[in-house]
């Protein structure tokens, strides 16, 4: 079942409800902090911008999650795999930045001693500025994009949290958005050229449950000149309702149903040898499946519309765990090939198309 969201009214009911699970194909649903039910120290507010070409990235976040603020910086070079983020935190901001209520309007400035970023809205484009001191081994960076914002339809997903009514998941993703600009560092000058170079928007209020898991794919680039792009993912929320997975080609979006992702695994074998107060053990082998993140993924759907190999070229892997607080993270971008099919049944085919995948768990 894919349910679409096709009026305007509030996202959340006078109990802090999601009024209507579902999707929507434009930012239709009203935002309104004040209507959240769910403790203060629960909501997340975020905007994430990557912007990628063929050789290099960098992907750009300012969030209020409440007990805890983020901002980051990162870029990754995917000729020679390095890549570099840094993420400077607070604490108890508690909506004090007044991150926008609508993806569509309202400027996102941080500015501190040693960085800042800046997103900002110009009409038919959006500009983004930021800088760092110390960004890597005492080197700073600095960079401007531009991203036009051309109209189009894009991801919109309301998923309520089945464990608890005043959890809910309010996210938009804009793709296909063509980009252009530069980042400076260590000397050298990484130019995001137009034709070239595409950004995504993830943009999203809400407020999560305390342990989750999800899957998220993204990618956006031309296709025989047509700008073409898709979203997938799940395992985030009650996504009964609808799925967030969706094509984009030339501006339109093409909803589809359920998509899968096989991440390869790899066995490890571990020996240990037992026994206590002096007595001889024995050895027990243990065998444990991994997911082997750098060998080639395959992507299917329940009815045939998303087929893809993946083959990875960079995991921008992060863990953190302070019992408490856990967020085990796995962005692989990689090279799609393979078939997707339009509303209408058009099959557009993509070989080595540019992207990522991601498996990410999280406890806070």
């Amino acid at each position: 079942m894919q349910h679409e969201i096709t009026t305007r009214h509030a996202l959340l009911n006078s109990q802090g409800h999601l009024t209507e699970p579902g999707y929507t194909k434009g930012l239709l649903m009203d935002y309104d902090r004040r209507a959240i039910k769910a403790g203060s120290l629960r909501i997340k507010e975020w905007d994430y911008y990557l912007i990628t070409c063929r050789d290099y990235a960098v992907a750009l976040t300012i969030a209020d999650n409440s007990y805890m603020s983020l901002d980051s910086i990162s870029l990754l070079d995917f000729r020679t795999g390095w890549q570099q983020t840094i993420s400077p935190m607070g604490v108890l901001t508690l909506g004090k930045r007044n991150l926008p209520v609508s993806s569509s309007n309202g400027d996102l400035c941080v500015s501190k001693k040693n960085y800042g970023l800046e997103f900002l809205h110009r009409g038919d484009h959006r500009l983004l500025r930021f800088h760092m001191k110390n960004f890597c081994d005492g080197k700073p960076i600095s960079g401007e994009i531009h991203l036009e914002n051309p109209p189009q339809e894009s991801m919109v997903i309301c998923t309520p949290f089945a464990e608890k009514k005043t959890a809910f998941y309010y996210n938009q993703k804009i793709n296909c958005m063509p980009a252009s600009g530069h980042v400076e560092f260590d000397g050298s000058v990484y130019e995001f050229r137009s034709g070239e170079a595409f950004g995504v928007l993830d943009w999203g209020r809400g407020v999560w449950t305390y342990k989750n898991t999800w899957y998220w794919g993204s990618a956006s680039g031309l296709v025989d000149g047509v700008p073409f792009g898709f979203n997938i993912g799940y395992g985030f929320g009650d996504t009964s309702a609808a799925s967030e997975n969706m094509l984009f080609y030339d501006g339109k979006a093409h909803k589809l149903s359920q998509v899968t992702f096989h991440i390869p695994t790899k066995a490890d074998t571990f020996t240990t040898r037992g026994g206590c107060c002096g007595q001889s053990g024995l050895t027990v082998e243990t065998l444990d499946q991994t997911e082997d993140y750098m060998q080639p993924w395959t992507f299917t759907s329940d009815d045939g519309r998303f087929e893809m190999d993946f083959l990875p070229i960079m995991d921008r892997a992060a863990c953190t765990d302070a019992k408490l607080i856990c967020s085990d993270q796995h962005q692989v971008f990689g090279l799609f090939t393979g078939r997707a099919v339009l509303d209408d049944g058009r099959v557009v085919e993509v070989k080595d198309f540019l992207g990522f995948a991601e498996k990410v768990f999280n406890k806070w």
